[in-house]
Parts: structure tokens; sequence; C-alpha cells
């Protein structure tokens, strides 16, 4: 069945049912999704692609939200992809993030999509990278990935996303040494957020050691934020701007995991 006419026009001037219409047909792999990826191969590449990961509890969506405010304050469009864990029991998922982002949803500079994980590991979707590309031939000129959150295996997100935002919680501890064959590698920058929780300082600290340890090269930023409040989300905001553009003029190599012997 082919594409129905006109869809990707539709799509690149804005048009938010067809946008919703094509992500869903792209999500399940449908053969009208197929044919539209290729219809709107000519217009990828012109989004900055941020993605966000890091441990359950680190309070990834409150961030998300927080700096979506920020960069729709500063004029950008911004598209957020937000995957969440299926059941898998019913293989259902809450999506909860579209709830969680009301406020900023309701403008017309924001898309917001929430995707089940399907039991798809790495903490995306099967498909994420094709609903990355229709979001971008949409116009959107951020598109920021929201992975499942569950810890050292979310390594997938660097295969999609230029910038990668890694967010820890307070009091993250041993875990540091335990996520740092994962997730930690591949950050271009560190959050510490829930600042204000008596913990940050000390995991703030264990972060800058666990970078002291590397081999010489680029050490990415450890920041801190209350996303609750808003507090050095601006900072944040700087810093993703700033590598996205960087990023933007190199060629960024992708990020992916060694193949175990036998697999």
């Amino acid at each position: 069945m082919n594409a129905p006419a006109g869809w990707a026009e539709r799509i690149r001037s804005g048009d938010r049912r067809a946008i919703a219409r094509a992500i869903t047909a792209v999500e399940n792999a449908t053969a009208q999704g197929r044919e539209l990826l290729v219809q709107l191969a000519c217009s990828a590449g012109q989004a900055r692609v941020i993605g966000v990961t890091g441990p359950p509890g680190a309070g990834k969506s409150t961030l998300v939200n927080a700096l979506v405010k920020e960069l729709i304050a500063r004029g950008h469009s911004v598209a957020v992809i937000a995957v969440d864990p299926s059941s898998p029991i019913t293989g259902g998922a809450v999506l909860g993030d579209r709830i969680r982002m009301a406020e900023v949803q309701a403008d017309a500079r924001v898309f917001i999509r929430s995707l089940a994980a399907r039991g798809h590991l790495g903490g995306l979707t099967s498909n994420a990278k094709d609903v990355v590309a229709v979001l971008d031939a949409a116009g959107f000129g951020t598109v920021i990935v929201e992975t499942v959150g569950t810890g050292q295996s979310e390594v997938e997100i660097a295969g999609i996303a230029a910038t990668k935002v890694v967010v820890c919680p307070p009091g993250l501890g041993d875990d540091v040494q335990a996520l740092k064959a994962g997730v930690l590698e591949i950050a271009d920058v560190f959050v510490v957020n829930k600042a204000d929780l008596p913990d940050a300082g000390r995991t703030e600290r264990e972060l800058f050691s666990m970078l002291a340890l590397r081999r010489a090269g680029r050490r990415p930023p450890v920041l801190k934020t209350v996303a609750t409040s808003g507090e050095g989300v601006a900072a944040l905001a700087d810093e993703v701007m700033r590598h996205a553009a960087v990023a933007a003029h190199q060629s960024v190599p992708i990020f992916r995991p060694p193949v175990r012997p036998g697999s």
C-alpha cells in the first residue's frame, strides 16, 4: 500500500496530525511507514539530536521538561521522544511522559511522543531512529530522545544522538563504578540532578574523580541542576547547544558496544 498522497509534504509543513500518523506507521514498521521514510530522506539530517539517559530515579523526565521550557524560551522548536518500559506481562506501557510534560506540550513549537520499548533492549525502541527522522523532516530544530532508564546497558542512544546527556541522581555511590562500563563512557555532558539534596556534592566529586582517571582527551563537563526549580537548566542548555554546534561540524563517531564472543 502506498503512502497517502501528499503525506510527506504535510509532515514537512508541520502538520501535527500527519506527523503523529507517520510516527505510528514508522513505529509499527508498516509498508506505508517504510515508503514514507524514503520520501523524507532528503529532508533529514538538519536537527540537533540530544540523548538523555541515566539510571531510574535520576529525574530525567522532569529535567527534559525543564530543558524544553528553556529552549523554547530561546526561540527553538523542540520534539521529544520519551521511551517507556513495556510490561513483561501485558506488553503495555504507561507512556506517562506526555502527562509530566503537559505544560510544554500545549506550545505549538513542541511535539512530544511517548514510545513503548516493546521489550527492545538498549534503552530505546527498535524504530527510534526512524521516528527521529520523521521529526527531523518535520522541521523541529532540536529532537530530544529520553531513554527508558534501565542502567548501564543504555548505550544504543549513542548511535542516534550526537550529544549525549547522562543524568545521575545524588548518592549514586558505588553505582558510578557499576555504570562506568556503560552509559558513563558515552557521555558528552554529565548532570547531577536534584542538586539540592545532601549527597549531590559527593556524587559530583565521584564523577570528577572517575573522569580524572581517563586517558588524555576531552573530559565532559559535570553540571548540577534542580529540575523542579529550574536551577542550573540554563547552563545545561548552553552546554548542550554548544556541543551540538561543534558536533554538527565534525564527523561524530557512532559508539557500538563490543560484540561478545559467541554472540
